[in-house]
């Protein structure tokens, strides 16, 4: 019984663990950041991400993450320059809890502008957040949007 017990236990710890392989965390900003447009093509499609439409050498890259139950990840990223910009669109409240889990040693400010929560974090940037109920209405889903703005010393790296 002891063995079945530990084998169920250890079996939903790997589930979980890999569920959550495919969500974005705050190492997974800061290389994308850090890093070009190519590389976090191919750091997003390990993760499980496809890449929507997009020219060759297009400034903007746009990726979706279809999950069961109807939920997914939609991540715009453009480039300006040498800073990336990050565009999260998620349905997935373990998306939006591991990134505040991940994000949580690591702020030096919070505060709220209305409806949006804005946390200042250490060598990475602003991250701006904003909750809206989902359509059609769900009380058990919402919708997040994330915006990533870099801090002036973060540069992605060709």
């Amino acid at each position: 019984m002891k063995k079945t017990c530990l084998t169920l236990l250890f079996s939903f710890i790997a589930y979980v663990s890999f569920a959550q392989q495919s969500l974005i965390s705050y190492e997974d900003i800061k290389y994308l950041l850090h890093n070009n447009l190519g590389k976090a093509d191919t750091f997003l499609v390990a993760k499980g991400y496809t890449l929507k439409e997009s020219k060759p050498n297009a400034k903007t890259k746009k990726y979706t993450l279809n999950q069961p139950q109807n939920t997914q990840n939609n991540i715009e990223m453009r480039s300006d320059g040498k800073k990336i910009f990050i565009s999260l669109q998620t349905n997935v409240l373990e998306q939006y809890n591991l990134l505040l889990n991940s994000i949580s040693q690591y702020k030096t400010t919070n505060s709220n502008i209305g409806d949006v929560q804005v946390y200042q974090v250490k060598d990475l940037g602003t991250i701006y957040i904003t909750v809206n109920d989902s359509a059609p209405y769900d009380p058990l889903k919402k919708d997040y949007d994330i915006q990533i703005v870099p801090d002036k010393n973060v540069t992605a790296v060709n």
